[in-house]
């Protein structure tokens, strides 16, 4: 482990455990933030200027990154696809690749599980060790796809907050982008002009590149939402295994074929969601038959899983399993008991956002240092970043968390950190 990675955290070179714990340390914070935990542990060893992981797991953002804006900011999800299928599932390059608009030298690492880590080196030279950043990427990359298996409502609200920016941003340029290729093809178009040759050249090239756009359009769609057919099948192939296990007779009904796109994170809600509660009425040792079925429309998506069984459930456990995910997603929740027939979980999640409401809804007396906490808890932060990022103690980042959660009347951080999206309050950009 000695050799796998020097971090650049204050732990000392070659002592495993340390560099245990620092690996720790990237895996177990916030989805949100791990590009950035991955570039300080990495950069003692592989120094680099910026550094990129693109996941197709995280629908909301795909591209986590971190170091150099100017890089970072312009790399492309087009770039880095073309770089993907470039490298073999599980191999790595060293060379050459056209990203953020430009040739540039690079170490890539495509896991096993199809998730790409680019790396851009200080100096144009191979890697030491690849094999070992090989490897320390795989643990983290296996961390990535687990937390977003697991729908904890942490990565549930950054993703449903980053699907809302990006599908409003998309839509905003695409407007713009319309608009201008359109009125420039009038203008072509139009007969009192001269010069048809160049007209006709002009307008060919608008053309395209008004094609071209909406492809671009499609394609970020396309990353970001799932079909409700295909999100279920998901599932299937994830629940199916474990109903054979147990020995439960089940009954599969996808949703039909008139239903819109899921947006990402409601599809990794609802799989998760669909997952727990057959994992909980399974778990009865009565329990005959499960009937597990999706209904979605252009506004919603029902999650009914039923069971045949003494109709004896833990539903105040249960309820406290889903409520987390459920309650971010603004999903109504149903948990029906009846001794002798059976139990009954469904779950309606909204396929759209909440509208943002305007921050003035927030309770006036929260001061500004604590709309700042707030901000950094609903960007996914933990304590201890907050208080890096702030310039301030842990603890007192406890005292001003503990004052938010007593104003905005809720329990726990994730509720905090949900109330926050909805206002729009957003932290300022890194220092």
């Amino acid at each position: 482990m000695g050799d796998v990675a020097r971090t650049g955290t204050g732990t000392s070179a070659g002592d495993p455990v340390a560099e245990l714990q620092a690996l720790r340390e990237v895996v177990a914070g916030p989805l949100a933030d791990i590009a950035r935990r991955f570039s300080r542990l990495l950069s003692d060893r592989w120094p680099h200027r910026a550094l990129v992981i693109y996941t197709l797991e995280c629908t909301g953002r795909p591209r986590k990154v971190a170091g150099e804006r100017d890089i970072v900011e312009r790399v492309t999800i087009a770039e880095l696809e073309a770089l993907k299928a470039s490298v073999a599932l599980g191999e790595h390059m060293v060379g050459h690749a056209r990203l953020a608009g430009a040739q540039r030298w690079v170490w890539a690492v495509r896991d096993r599980e199809d998730t790409l880590l680019v790396l851009f080196p200080r100096r144009r030279t191979e890697p030491a060790g690849p094999s070992a950043l090989a490897a320390v990427f795989g643990l983290v990359a296996t961390s990535i796809r687990q937390q977003v298996a697991q729908a904890s409502p942490d990565y549930l609200a950054e993703s449903r907050a980053a699907s809302s920016e990006r599908t409003r941003a998309t839509a905003e340029l695409t407007a713009a982008h319309e608009a201008a290729l359109t009125g420039i093809l009038s203008t072509l178009r139009s007969a009192r002009l001269d010069d048809q040759g160049a007209r006709s050249a002009a307008a060919d090239a608008a053309s395209k590149a008004l094609v071209a756009l909406r492809a671009r359009r499609d394609a970020d769609r396309n990353l970001s939402e799932e079909a409700p057919e295909a999100a279920f099948q998901r599932l299937r192939q994830e629940v199916d295994p474990l109903l054979r296990h147990r020995e439960v007779a089940a009954e599969f009904v996808p949703p039909d074929d008139g239903g819109g796109p899921l947006p990402g994170e409601v599809a990794y809600g609802a799989r998760a969601l669909t997952h727990d509660i057959a994992v909980a009425l399974t778990a009865q040792s009565d329990v005959e038959r499960l009937r597990v079925a999706w209904e979605c429309d252009s506004a919603t998506l029902v999650v009914d899983v039923r069971d045949q069984s003494g109709g004896v459930l833990d539903a105040t456990g249960l309820r406290r399993t889903l409520e987390g995910r459920a309650h971010t997603l603004d999903a109504g929740l149903e948990v029906e008991s009846v001794p002798g027939w059976g139990n009954r979980v469904a779950v309606r999640l909204p396929l759209a956002p909440p509208a943002p409401q305007a921050e003035q809804k927030l309770p006036a007396d929260l001061n500004r240092r604590e709309r700042e906490v707030l901000a950094l808890v609903a960007a996914g932060k933990r304590n201890r970043a907050i208080a890096q990022e702030l310039g301030v103690a842990e603890s007192t980042v406890k005292f001003h968390i503990s004052a938010v959660l007593k104003k905005l009347g809720v329990a726990t951080r994730g509720e905090a950190a949900v109330l926050g999206l909805r206002a729009g309050i957003a932290a300022a950009p890194p220092r």
